[in-house]
This record gives C-alpha cells, structure tokens and sequence, in this order.
C-alpha cells in the first residue's frame, strides 16, 4: 500500500488543489492520504474536511502535529503511516492523473529500490520564468529534472516536494533530524540531505523516476533577492548544523568544499556575463555569499 504524507502550514491558497489533484487519480491500487497539519493558522483544517466529506473513497487522515517544523511534521507521518511505501509530496505540488499509479509499477519494475524522487517542474505564477533562472538556480525553487530515463541518486538526492522510501527503509533510517527543516517561516533546511546521506550510508538503492512528475507552485515572493538571500542563509545555516553535528573536521571539510564553490560560481559569473546573462552569474555569486555568511555565523 501506498502512504502519502502532505505536511503544510499555512498553503491554503494552494492546498485543496493539491488534495483535488491527487483524488483526481485513476488508480484502482491500495493507498491512503496523510495530511500533517503543523499549526496553520489559515482555513486549512476547513479544506481538509470539505475534502474528506467530497471523497469518501480514499482513506484520508487528518491529523495535527503541535511541534513546530517540518522535520516534525513529516516524523509524524512517518510514525501514523500505514503503507509498504511512505510518499512525500508538498501542499503546493500538483500531481498528474496517473502519479500514482506510475508509482505502483515503477515499484514493482524496480525491486532492487529503496527510495526514489521524481521531476518537479516549476510553475511560475506570474507564468514568467525568471531571468536568473538556470540548471545551477533550479533547487532554489526545488526543481529537478534528471532527464527522461531512470538513473540512480550518486552525489545528488531527492527534494522534499515529490520523494519517497520504503517503510523497510526507513524502520532501519529511523527519522527525520528535528534539529534541521523550515521551522514557520525560517528558511533552514538540510533535513533531507542528512537523511539521504545516512539512506546512503545504509547502501540503499535511490532512483530517479523521470515519469514521477510534480507542478510545484512557485510565488513571485520566492523569486526576489530578499528570498535569494534568506535561502542561500538558511543553506548555510543548517550545513554548518549538520556538518558540526557529524565532526568539527566534517565542518572544516565542509568550509573547503564552499571554497571550491566559489571559485565555480565565480567561473558561472564571467560565463553568464560573457554571453550576456549577467542576471544568472549575479544571483548565483548572490545566493554563494549568503551560504557563507550561513556557514561562518550561528545566528538567523
């Protein structure tokens, strides 16, 4: 059976879309619908019981989780699920009509898997994608896109907005590190980067599912330099936690890795620039000094 976990605060305005898209499904397979509700503020427990009285098909849990952050909320679910595979998507990510069942028969082609994430395409709301934007800019929107052939996660992982694993897996995994993940409306992340790595460090097998795609919802808010810069902090922020975490030597390697970045950022820069997209080079030296700034200081 399939579980899958929707944690969200305050998204109402793109949540029952969300919701309508997944019910929307034509799949005849085992699955249930978790929605972690981490202390909105907004109508979403009204949408959740709209949605639940319209489709009294699908097995759909409500449920409240009182600690602040992600890593809490999707703890949660983790814990309250009750299929063979546990699927996290966002409140703001629109699946297609046959996600699921894709999903089913990628599981069952592939039973060397462990975990996987799929293409998350993103979509700008003011239907206008940003001048900055490239394939080095795309996580700041958690978009990816590996291409149209399955492949393993090497160096890479999978992003929260449309990932998931085995229930096998994660019993041996255990949960997500509460010390990391977006807290309200603070920026730091590095949850699921800490728990692919330690996926990793168990061997398991982490697949790109090219025809597992998501829409995810992308505000004007989430394109300015204001974001650019919270983000590129929180970054930074939760790899020096992260690193400090594991060793002060894996904090120093990682110090040595952001000067390695640098100088590939500055090589992007002097690229972009050269062939007349300095918007590209300038939001990536933007978002490289903030990470730094995260990596060096302790304080939001």
């Amino acid at each position: 059976m399939l579980s899958v976990i929707i944690c969200t605060y305050n998204r109402d305005k793109y949540l029952g879309e969300t919701l309508q898209r997944l019910a929307g499904n034509h799949f005849e397979g085992p699955w249930e619908l978790l929605l972690i509700n981490n202390n909105s503020t907004d109508s979403t427990e009204t949408i959740c019981h709209t949605f639940a009285t319209q489709h009294p098909n699908i097995s759909f849990r409500y449920l409240v989780e009182t600690k602040q952050g992600l890593s809490y909320a999707r703890n949660r679910g983790i814990q309250e699920a009750k299929g063979d595979w546990l699927v996290f998507l966002d409140d703001d990510a629109f699946v297609g009509e046959n996600y699921l069942e894709r999903l089913l028969q990628y599981i069952h082609d592939l039973p060397q898997m462990d975990a996987f994430g799929g293409r998350i395409s993103p979509l700008f709301e003011n239907g206008e994608m940003p001048a900055w934007f490239s394939k080095w800019s795309a996580s700041w929107v958690s978009a990816i896109d590996k291409g149209d052939k399955v492949c393993p996660f090497t160096k890479d992982y999978p992003i929260g907005a449309n990932m998931g694993f085995s229930k096998r897996i994660a019993d041996q995994c255990g949960l997500f590190n509460t010390d990391l993940g977006r807290s309200g409306k603070n920026l730091i992340g590095g949850e699921e980067k800490d728990y692919f790595n330690r996926l990793k460090a168990l061997n398991a097998t982490i697949y790109y599912l090219p025809e597992i795609e998501v829409q995810h919802c992308i505000p004007l808010s989430r394109t300015t330099d204001e974001y650019i810069c919270r983000l590129g902090l929180g970054v930074g922020l939760s790899e020096r936690q992260r690193t400090l975490d594991i060793s002060k030597s894996a904090y120093a390697k990682r110090l040595f890795l952001e000067a390695i970045r640098w100088s590939g950022t500055l090589v992007l820069w002097i690229g972009y620039c050269l062939q007349g997209h300095p918007a590209k080079g300038n939001k990536l030296v933007l978002f490289r000094k903030n990470v730094t700034k995260g990596l060096l200081t302790h304080q939001l």
